[in-house]
């Protein structure tokens, strides 16, 4: 039986390898970028909502997020060998959500008769933590989302976090990786290539899609102040557009957060129930961010049993 198991998903594995690759545009010289559909994980999710890449040095690559299923992360890599066969030295996720970290299982399998390496996966030091708890979940979730599109799937969790900061060399090309405090999630992490001046964010920056709360708002609201501050001339952030205007995006994601919680406290203050709360709260909001009646939601049931305590 396990065999056949076996022989099943190494063939469920050929298919999807076979699959077309992201389309990656080249947004500075060696920083390369597919831009995630906003889609809902509820309504025709297919795994490729997220923002991932790969940056190129001289003597190996880094891949920042890998997507929302084994077969987003091998149309990733594929994308990545049309442009170079550097090894893969690393495969770093800037936080543990599906739609960013599923795609890991196509980069740990290694393929020595092309001269690859097994890269080193890097995350936040919470992000084991965090996965071991929703693993579970997030797989069968997967399963009922995607159906035979789930394929090889798997969590595959970093062997090597950051507490702090850590630098990756690619040779000539150095990363500067930075955990942060609870924000976004208890486990997200930026990464800013020094050499083109361009930072990853992860999702502790949405533009265009509303930003969907996991974490901690004041420890979020504190990361984007320190965000801000950042010597980065461009910005990739975890959904939408790659910017310039850093500051901007970031003022347009405060000013939601800090109407969302301003509206709830009012709703509770008024003795609102979350039924009543969730169609008022940051309704002003609504015409300026996709998917917003499907995501605030989800945002006020988080909160509302937070703030009604404090």
């Amino acid at each position: 039986m396990r065999r056949l198991i076996h022989v099943a998903w190494l063939l469920a594995a050929a298919q999807l390898a076979a699959a077309a690759p992201l389309r990656v545009d080249q947004v500075a010289p060696g920083v390369y970028v597919h831009i995630g559909q906003h889609k809902d994980f509820e309504e025709g999710y297919d795994g490729d909502i997220a923002n991932v890449g790969f940056v190129v040095g001289s003597d190996a690559v880094a891949v920042i997020d890998t997507g929302g299923s084994y077969a987003v992360g091998m149309a990733l890599k594929r994308a990545l060998r049309a442009v170079t066969r550097l090894p893969i030295r690393y495969v770093i996720n800037t936080h543990g959500h599906p739609d960013h970290v599923f795609g890991n299982a196509a980069f740990i399998e290694a393929d020595p008769a092309e001269g690859e390496e097994r890269p080193r996966l890097v995350g936040h030091a919470t992000l084991p933590r965090f996965l071991a708890l929703r693993g579970d979940a997030y797989v069968r979730n997967l399963k009922q989302q995607l159906g035979a599109g789930a394929g090889a799937s798997r969590l595959v969790a970093p062997g090597e976090t950051v507490q702090d900061r850590l630098t990756l060399d690619l040779g000539g090309r150095k990363l500067e990786l930075r955990a942060w405090p609870k924000a976004h999630t208890d486990n997200d992490l930026s990464v800013f290539d020094a050499a083109s001046g361009t930072l990853w964010t992860g999702d502790l920056l949405f533009i265009e899609r509303t930003p969907a709360i996991d974490g901690d708002v004041q420890g979020w609201l504190a990361a984007m102040d320190a965000l801000d501050k950042m010597p980065a001339g461009r910005t990739i952030p975890g959904h939408g557009p790659v910017t310039r205007d850093r500051k901007a995006a970031l003022a347009r994601q405060r000013h939601y957060l800090a109407t969302l919680l301003h509206d709830v406290r009012a709703s509770i203050r008024q003795g609102a129930d979350m039924p009543a709360t969730m169609a008022t709260a940051a309704a002003s909001e609504r015409s300026r961010w996709q998917l917003f009646d499907i995501v605030n939601r989800r945002n006020v049931n988080l909160l509302y049993p937070i703030l009604e305590w404090e």
